[in-house]
């Protein structure tokens, strides 16, 4: 008979070992003890009413984990649910939907009207690049298609929103393309430049952060130029009018980055693609080994990332249900 429990301490080694048994079927990067501990449960939002187990007569056979939080993005109408894997030989529709209600039960009772499957997320649950499985990405922005998870989901009624690209590019031998020299060499006629900051020479970065209207890039791109990061940059003069970055390379060799972005009123000269293309030079000249990302499946950046080397290395869905 399988028993649905709230998760204990007692349950953790078991926890773990089923994940590195089932999730990294579905690219999951395996958790060290230490490391699950650190992401469902010493993290802001854990809810101890959030997280559950299901138990046969052999042990730990399912986990299903979310959290709220009204601070998050979409935090005051939205739980969030994190992961729901159950072992192989124990699986069914019904089984999921029982842990799927659970954590629906309680964000209804925190006053929550939907439950997100999306990158919001406060916990970050690493994956392996497929083609690279020395390389893995900090954050799933969803689930694949290829989970029974998703399969549970739609079944309960959940609509699959949009899909989300995770993308791969392994450096070492990056170059810039000619017809991208060619769109910055027409940008430079118009007295445009990408360069790297300088803090003493260039102004308006804050000004053009908040014309781009991201509250994140507002905070963290300020933050990491404090602290001394790279950034590349697009000028009008002085002026800075657009970013890529921070420059930083991750002790695994991936290339960290917050966004790039052009001040909206200096779009259409070419300057956003020239900034991804010198923002990707600028990673492998400071000996980053591959750049991760994701991004929408109709975002025309698609498009530059492929133009680049990039690859689509899984896809993941973002889901929701009105409770």
């Amino acid at each position: 008979m399988l028993q649905i429990r709230p998760f204990s301490i007692e349950d953790h080694s078991a926890v773990v070992e089923l994940w590195n048994r089932e999730a990294t079927k579905y690219d999951y990067k395996p958790f060290t003890e230490r490391e699950f501990q650190d992401t469902f449960i010493d993290h802001p939002y854990f809810d101890a009413d959030c997280i559950w187990v299901g138990c046969d007569e052999k042990g730990i056979v399912g986990f299903a984990a979310g959290c709220c939080g009204d601070d998050l993005p979409l935090g005051d109408v939205a739980g969030y649910i994190t992961s729901v894997i159950i072992d192989t030989h124990v699986a069914s529709l019904e089984l999921y939907d029982a842990f799927l209600l659970r954590l629906e039960k309680r964000f209804q009772e925190l006053g929550k009207r939907q439950a997100d499957v999306l990158f919001f997320n406060p916990v970050k649950l690493k994956w392996i690049i497929p083609s690279a499985p020395q390389h893995e990405h900090n954050n799933a922005p969803g689930i694949s298609k290829d989970q029974p998870l998703y399969e549970a989901l739609m079944a309960r009624g959940y609509e699959d929103r949009a899909t989300q690209c995770g993308m791969y590019l392994k450096l070492g031998s990056f170059i810039v393309p000619e017809d991208i020299l060619d769109k910055e060499t027409n940008a430079n006629s118009k007295d445009y430049y990408i360069t790297s900051y300088v803090p003493d020479l260039h102004t308006g970065l804050e000004a053009t952060l908040a014309a781009l209207q991201n509250p994140q890039w507002k905070n963290d791109i300020v933050t990491y130029v404090k602290v001394g990061a790279p950034l590349v940059v697009a000028v009008y003069g002085n002026e800075v009018v657009g970013f890529a970055g921070p420059i930083i390379s991750q002790p695994d060799g991936r290339a960290f980055f917050c966004g790039i972005g052009v001040h909206p009123e200096h779009e259409g000269h070419g300057l956003g693609s020239v900034l991804f293309f010198r923002m990707v030079e600028a990673f492998q000249n400071v000996g980053c080994q591959y750049i991760s990302l994701f991004t929408g499946n109709n975002n025309p950046a698609l498009r530059i990332y492929q133009k680049a080397g990039f690859t689509i290395e899984k896809q993941f869905s973002i889901l929701r249900r009105e409770l």
